[in-house]
């Protein structure tokens, strides 16, 4: 299979990914870089994707900035962690989109206090994606987080929602957190996650010749 970076002949499935409890350990607002950490198996499950020309993409809420807990090159700053971190194990993002904006009066910094169409569970970020690179397909796409907002991001944008119970994943299904959703898939990790999304890719593959491994 084809490195996802170097694939442009065809559409390729596309899984956006939610940040913190999904990939990184949630550890609430992050203001030391060296607290961002990776859930175990998380690069290697996103590695997989790549491996399997399946874009991996971030599309994660951080309004930090907007609560003046840091500024937005804080947030830029926690990215390109979670990014040398995957690195480190061989795996990558295909891109990464962040809103770091929060409806008043929550907002503290004036310049962020907006109702937007990018802080999940609106479509913004992902329509973003979709228009920034072309060869993604609606049709094979994917959400997975651990928060009611990111299966309610998957049912507003057409994806599989998969909800991982690490994070906030057990409380929102308890009600402690949220809501109760349900998702197309729920998993205990990212890990299990990646298996169950190349599981349906498969099945929604005809040629058996391109059936990922």
């Amino acid at each position: 299979m084809m490195n996802a970076k170097q694939d442009k002949s065809e559409k390729r499935p596309v899984v956006f990914l939610d940040r913190d409890g999904t990939l990184n350990i949630e550890a609430g607002y992050i203001k030391e870089l060296e607290n961002l950490n990776l859930i175990d198996g998380a690069a290697e499950a996103v590695k997989r994707l790549n491996m399997l020309g399946i874009k991996a993409i971030l599309v994660t809420n951080q309004t930090g900035a907007a609560r003046d807990y840091y500024p937005e090159a804080h947030i830029l700053a926690l990215n390109e962690r979670l990014e040398k971190l995957l690195a480190e194990q061989g795996a990558f993002l295909d891109a990464v989109y962040y809103c770091p904006h929060l409806p008043a009066p929550d907002a503290k910094i004036e310049k962020y206090a907006r109702e937007c169409d990018c802080r999940k569970p609106a479509v913004g970020m992902v329509e973003q994606a979709y228009r920034e690179h072309d060869n993604l397909d609606r049709a094979l796409s994917f959400v997975v987080g651990d928060k009611a907002t990111d299966v309610e991001l998957a049912k507003n944008c057409g994806a599989r929602g998969v909800l991982v119970e690490t994070g906030y994943g057990e409380r929102v299904q308890k009600g402690d957190y949220q809501w109760p959703v349900e998702p197309d898939f729920q998993a205990r990790s990212i890990s299990e996650a990646v298996d169950w999304i190349i599981s349906v890719v498969n099945e929604n593959i005809q040629e058996t010749s391109k059936k990922l491994d």
